[in-house]
Order: structure tokens, then sequence, then C-alpha cells
């Protein structure tokens, strides 16, 4: 019986409120869109820094008299460079290429589909190089000061700074994303706050004369907070329909070709899931304690 009654009080105050409740649903589900979306931008963050750091390279390039002199690594100082590299701690491998190599892999990956810098790099003299594989992207210090102005080295060079302001880029996206939804949030509580204010308000008859009969506070005032959790609940599901349904409309046209090219790692279905799985009990959480704080503050002459 008591259970019957909340649920017909909390259908009754959310018809009586359709208004109120409507806008609460909507701002409810832009806050936690735009939630979803900071979210999901951290995932693509931490897994384009995890891809990138996964192939990260440091390149030793060699110097003219090296590069034109030694085809295959087999004369020092290339040789002892090598051999130093592979004992050296975190290295994983070390692969040298010498300028066809070089000239090889500008013309057939670098720059495949752009002839005329690919003829132009064909005819330039490359420099042969070492790459080098770690197993921690942060040992790269260690090696620039070991091996940088080492017989035979002409420059250094890793792919770190890339990853860092691609990583940077993200997570701008990420705090903007952030700081809209934190804006929405504050109309949410204060849409919250006024519909409960507005029910317990229009039921104040009722309240009083339940409490008159023995009810508890907590009883006469539970249905309330309920009102705002089922709007949760609703906007919640919105959002989380709106994630679904940004995937292929604006994720994947935006960033398809990166996605197939594999220059970035893709939104998949488990990230949108996972993301999902957050945002509802945020929302039930969040109308819950507002909605009590709302009744504990300012209805409690009820």
């Amino acid at each position: 019986m008591r259970i019957s009654f909340l649920l017909g009080e909390v259908l009754n105050g959310l018809r009586r409120n359709i208004t109120m409740t409507i806008a609460m649903i909507l701002t409810t589900a832009v806050s936690l869109t735009m939630l979803g979306g900071g979210l999901l931008a951290v995932r693509m963050a931490d897994k384009t820094e995890q891809y990138f750091l996964d192939r990260l390279e440091v390149r030793l390039y060699l110097n003219d008299n090296v590069s034109a002199t030694d085809v295959d690594c087999s004369k020092d100082p290339c040789r002892s460079l090598m051999a130093d590299l592979k004992q050296t701690s975190g290295v994983v491998s070390v692969q040298y290429m010498n300028r066809a190599d070089a000239v090889r892999e500008a013309k057939e990956k670098t720059f495949k589909d752009q002839p005329e810098l690919a003829a132009y790099v064909a005819s330039s003299p490359l420099p042969a190089s070492l790459r080098v594989k770690m197993t921690d992207a942060d040992q790269y210090p260690h090696i620039l000061q070991a091996f940088q102005g080492r017989p035979g080295v002409g420059f250094v060079r890793n792919d770190k700074d890339i990853v860092d302001r691609l990583v940077s880029l993200f997570d701008g996206l990420r705090n903007a994303a952030f700081g809209l939804a934190v804006l929405q949030a504050f109309a949410a509580i204060l849409l919250i706050a006024n519909m409960v204010q507005i029910a317990a308000f229009t039921r104040r008859e009722e309240v009083g004369i339940m409490r008159l009969v023995g009810a508890s506070r907590w009883y006469t005032q539970l249905p309330f907070l309920l009102e705002a959790v089922a709007a949760a609940i609703v906007g919640s599901a919105l959002a989380v329909v709106g994630l679904i349904a940004a995937r292929p409309l604006v994720i994947d046209r935006a960033l398809g070709s990166l996605f197939q090219s594999k220059v970035f790692p893709g939104i998949t279905s488990d990230d949108i899931t996972l993301v999902s799985m957050t945002l509802v009990p945020v929302a039930i959480a969040f109308a819950a304690v507002t909605a009590y704080g709302t009744l504990r503050y300012y209805v409690r002459e009820q």
C-alpha cells in the first residue's frame, strides 16, 4: 500500500509540474551529454597518448660521412653506437636505416600520397639513422644525454613533443566540455530545487494532514525526492541516446578518415558503454542530493 501510494504521489507530482519537469529533464540531459563528451575526450586523449607512445621512437640521425660510407652499420662509429644502444637499459630494439632505406620509406610511406614531394625527397641525400624502440618514453632524456654528441651522430630526435601537443589538444577540448557541463549542472541544480519547492508548496495541505495522522517527515518528503530522481533518470537516458547518436553523426563524420587510416585510435562501443554507465549513477546521485538538500534546508516546516 505504501509503495503504491509513493508511486502515485510521484506520478501526480510530475504531472502537476509538467513544464518544470520537462525543463529539468532537458537541462539534465544537456549537462550529462556535455559531461559524457568530456569523458569521451579524456578516453580519446588517453588512448591517443598510449597509441603513439607504443610506437614512439628515438632516432639518431648519422652525419653525412657515416651515411655515405656505411651501408649496413658494419663500421665504426655506427657499429659501436648500435652496440651501446642495445646494451642501454630500457631499449627494446635498434634498427639501422641507410640512405636507400630512408628514401624508400619517404616514397612508400611518408609521402605516398604526395608524388611531387616523394620525387623531391628521392633526389635528395637523406641521412642514415638508428631507430630505437624503448619500454618507456621517459627514457628519452637519458638516451639524448648519452648519445648526442657522440662521433658519427648528427642530431637526435623523438616524437614525444608531437604526442604531447596532440594530448594537450584533447585536454583542451575536455576542459571546455567540462566547463560547459558545470554551467549546465548549476542550472540543473536550480531547476531541481525549484521543482521540489513548488511540488512541496502545492501539496502542503496533503502533507500537513499526513503529518497529523502520524506519518514521518521522511515518508512525506520521499515522493518529492523520487520525483527529482525520476526526472534525472529520464534525462540521463536521453544523454546516453545522444552519445550513441553522436558517434556516427558527429565523431565518425569529423574524424572517421583519421580513424580508418589509424592516425588516431577510434571511439568504440565499449567507450560509449563505459561513459554511459558513469552518467546514470551520477545523474541519480546528483538529483537525490540536490532534492534532499532542498527539502532539508528550505521546506523544513513540512
